[in-house]
């Protein structure tokens, strides 16, 4: 709730005094030689290349070399990616900058040269978004889904799309970059509320409980009544177990104009299929808090 207000009254006060994004300006400083700003750049790139060339080696080989090669648990091995990303996005940010600054742009052949120099930069700081995708995407699958990693998927995607946004500014030109930048930030808040993260953890578990027997009742009990479709779906009595939890909350006398879509499929779903358990006599399931709440 917090974040999506911020974010209306962020979006309500850019719509009563835009910032004239079109009249930004990069201040340009002094050119430098041909040789003076690419051989830094081409440097970089290559050891840019040799990182990228050696984590996805690991990343492919599957959970065996990431704790093999590495050492590393799923959850450092992702909290590693998540921070390797930030890092690199930045780095990225600030050689775009400087070279749009002092690269030299009095001929086409310059031109071309700093677009195809920062274009390959791109394309290898997408290789990073994507090593830290499929790293959290490993962590899921062996763990579970959870409200932080969610978050960190979502975090990890904007990122990209910002460096895809830079290459394209690259081809068309900046002047709609900013805005863009923040038209997307903002989008991103708005599809992160209405998606309903809690349904989607809760599916996504519920799915990996069937598949392979494990689940983490402890944060399922914690998530909000977007959570009850999908907990439905369990067999008895973990599915009562599961949605006794909600029955308090749903009980109270809430009146019909401050009740959510949310809470009255759920309390439709608890009327036709009542809760049939004590929560009481519901004994503690496989859990994994260490893993789970990392």
């Amino acid at each position: 709730f917090a974040l999506g207000l911020v974010g209306a009254l962020a979006a309500a006060r850019t719509a009563a005094a835009p910032i004239p994004w079109d009249r930004t300006r990069i201040p340009e400083g002094r050119p430098r030689g041909r040789t003076e700003w690419a051989l830094p750049l081409v440097v970089l790139t290559v050891l840019f290349a040799a990182f990228n060339a050696v984590q996805l080696a690991v990343l492919f080989g599957g959970y065996d070399a990431v704790l093999e090669k590495t050492g590393l648990t799923y959850s450092e091995y992702a909290r590693q990616g998540f921070w390797q990303l930030l890092i690199v996005t930045l780095l990225f940010l600030v050689v775009v900058v400087v070279a749009a600054r002092t690269a030299p742009r009095s001929g086409p052949r310059d031109r071309v040269l700093v677009r195809s120099v920062l274009g390959v930069l791109c394309a290898l700081a997408l290789v990073v978004v994507a090593s830290a995708v499929r790293r959290m995407d490993m962590y899921v699958d062996a763990y579970g889904l959870t409200r932080l990693r969610i978050s960190v998927f979502a975090m990890e995607f904007w990122l990209g799309l910002v460096i895809v946004l830079v290459m394209a500014a690259g081809v068309w030109g900046a002047r709609w970059l900013p805005r863009a930048v923040a038209a997307s930030a903002a989008a991103g808040v708005l599809a992160f509320g209405l998606m309903s993260p809690d349904a989607m953890i809760a599916e996504h578990n519920v799915q990996r409980y069937t598949a392979d027997g494990k689940l983490d009742q402890t944060y399922l009990e914690g998530l909000s009544v977007d959570a009850v479709p999908a907990l439905d779906r369990l067999e008895e009595p973990l599915r009562s177990c599961l949605l006794a939890e909600f029955t308090d909350e749903l009980d109270d006398d809430t009146p019909w104009y401050a009740t959510s879509w949310s809470e009255r499929e759920a309390r439709r779903i608890l009327a036709e299929r009542p809760v049939e358990l004590d929560p009481a006599a519901c004994r503690t399931g496989d859990r994994w808090e260490d893993d789970y709440y990392e």
